[in-house]
């Protein structure tokens, strides 16, 4: 097995991801467009999605570090717009998109004008997620993005599956579609109630940080694979148990939530880097599949009237979707006071597709049932890549200035900075309380230097947010807590220095210094958190 293709991608596309960071565009926007010329430069080697490897191996761990972020709180108090759009939206794009590429291909049968719908139905979870959390969205209309991008794909898969038995032969009927449609989605949902208890007890009960979090790398790939085994969807199994473990995380304990989060950005970074990438590289192996159709007709005529429909077919379900439930409920309109066109808007025109869509889309058989070649389905595959880059290019690079242009009210820092103080100030006068009972009690009895020392290191925790709350000095330029934390870093650097010096002059040995160096890490870790 030849691994250097592999490590050239994944070391190419978080270079790239690294360096999007220093520019004003999007890191999914320059990877795809890496990817697209990178297709072309003499000696990179071809990179065909495989969706037996896309689906089970990069899907799950994917949905499961967006859940982990989501708010379950949130996604809860917006169930109806999170509902509308993930399922609702989905099947209304599957037949819209459907219906439109039927009557524009001369020749393409109504079943496979429809497993094209569903193909490209589904938003992206990884590119709502990673736009969205660059743009600084709004809370509001970045859980509903998030929320829909989660839920969305289990729409899209069923739907696939329905209008592709259809299609090759199998004679489904509208009614076996609901059934395979309600099976997936209340067994998936199912299997993740049934796997999320044992799961988190499992991971509470293990002692280890290194065992629990192999756990926690293990744990979307066993939710996928067990619903995916009783013909449910792997997609909503891994989405419940990730939000269930996500709003328990306080359970586990500090070192296992250091190493998780830790892991899982690295993880998210390097397959979203890749998934990227592989989106742009894609292009040789689409073209090459075109067949008898020209390039010019398919990507002016056809490639057109599939993107401008996927895009307005958003807006034509969004809007109704948004205002008709104020109209008829007082209730929701006093609940969603800061629901406006301008929210709208931008939910409507943030609905990038992605690798998920393109994984589907090389899924489809390449023979009917009779033997018969599967009808148009390399066009299938281009259109499907046309308007995946499409959506990415064109929605992608617009969004930010059009968030700019409406001017959404931004997150108030403020508000939530005096929400965490008093927040944490609660937390302290508690501490304090449980501090003085224990003291109190013969056996905790301690030196004052030590009692005072943890009366100042809560203190500390709470004087921290107020003071991001106050002046800025002018000398400096900085708030008493930056300036807190730099003498604490330049303090803790001195003692670094030392320490090796001491290993140097072989007065300590490397064992010595590791366990030296990774207290002074915790305490600069500490320093760093508390602002």
């Amino acid at each position: 097995m030849d691994v250097m293709p592999l490590l050239m991608l994944v070391a190419g596309g978080a270079a790239i991801a690294g360096a999007a960071r220093r520019t004003p565009v999007p890191a999914p926007l320059l990877l795809v467009a890496a990817g697209l010329v990178a297709s072309y430069v003499p000696g990179v080697p071809d990179y065909t999605l495989d969706p037996e490897i896309v689906l089970p191996l990069l899907l799950p761990p994917l949905l499961h570090t967006a859940a982990l972020e989501s708010s379950y709180l949130d996604l809860r108090a917006n169930l109806r717009p999170v509902a509308l759009l993930s399922v609702g939206y989905v099947l209304f794009a599957t037949v819209i998109v459907g219906y439109v590429a039927y009557l524009v291909v001369p020749g393409l049968p109504l079943p496979a004008a429809l497993v094209l719908g569903a193909i490209v139905a589904p938003p992206d979870a990884v590119a709502a997620t990673a736009i969205a959390r660059r743009l600084g969205l709004p809370s509001r209309i970045t859980t509903i993005l998030q929320g829909e991008s989660l839920v969305n794909d289990a729409t899209a898969i069923t739907a696939y599956k329905v209008a592709l038995a259809a299609a090759v032969g199998e004679g489904a009927t509208w009614g076996e579609g609901i059934r395979e449609f309600a099976v997936a989605s209340v067994g998936g949902i199912g299997v993740g109630l049934i796997l999320m208890v044992p799961l988190h007890w499992l991971r509470r009960r293990l002692r280890e940080p290194l065992l629990q979090n192999t756990l926690s790398l293990l744990i979307p790939f066993a939710a996928y694979a067990a619903a995916e085994e009783v013909e449910a969807s792997g997609v909503l199994a891994v989405v419940v148990v990730a939000l269930y473990l996500g709003h328990h995380s306080w359970q586990v304990d500090f070192a296992t939530r250091l190493q998780e989060a830790a892991v899982w950005r690295m993880v998210a970074f390097v397959l979203e880097s890749a998934v990227f990438a592989l989106i742009g590289l894609q292009l040789p192996v689409v073209l090459r599949g075109l067949g008898e159709y020209s390039f010019r007709e398919a990507a002016v005529w056809y490639a057109s009237a599939v993107f401008f429909t996927v895009v307005a077919a958003r807006f034509v379900w969004v809007y109704p979707a948004t205002f008709l439930p104020r109209a008829l409920s007082a209730r929701i309109r006093e609940r969603e006071t800061d629901t406006t066109w301008k929210s709208a808007l931008v939910v409507g025109w943030a609905g990038m597709r992605g690798v998920v869509s393109l994984a589907i889309a090389f899924s489809i058989p390449v023979t009917t049932h009779s033997g018969e070649p599967f009808p148009a389905r390399n066009l299938v595959l281009f259109l499907t890549f046309t308007t995946v880059i499409g959506t990415l290019v064109v929605q992608g690079l617009t969004l930010p200035p059009l968030i700019r242009r409406l001017r959404l009210p931004a997150r108030d820092s403020s508000a939530e900075t005096l929400a965490e103080a008093q927040a944490q100030s609660e937390a302290s006068q508690a501490a304090e309380r449980r501090l003085d009972e224990l003291l109190a009690e013969g056996g905790n009895a301690l030196p004052s230097p030590l009692a005072d020392r943890l009366r100042a290191v809560m203190e500390r925790r709470r004087n921290a947010v107020w003071e991001r709350l106050g002046a800025v000095d002018e000398a400096t330029g900085e708030s008493a807590d930056d300036t807190y934390r730099r003498l604490a870093r330049e303090m803790i650097d001195a003692e670094r220095e030392v320490f090796v010096a001491l290993r140097d002059a072989r007065r300590i040995d490397d064992e010595m210094l590791r366990t030296l160096l990774r207290r002074l890490d915790l305490e600069e870790a500490a320093a760093y958190r508390e602002g």
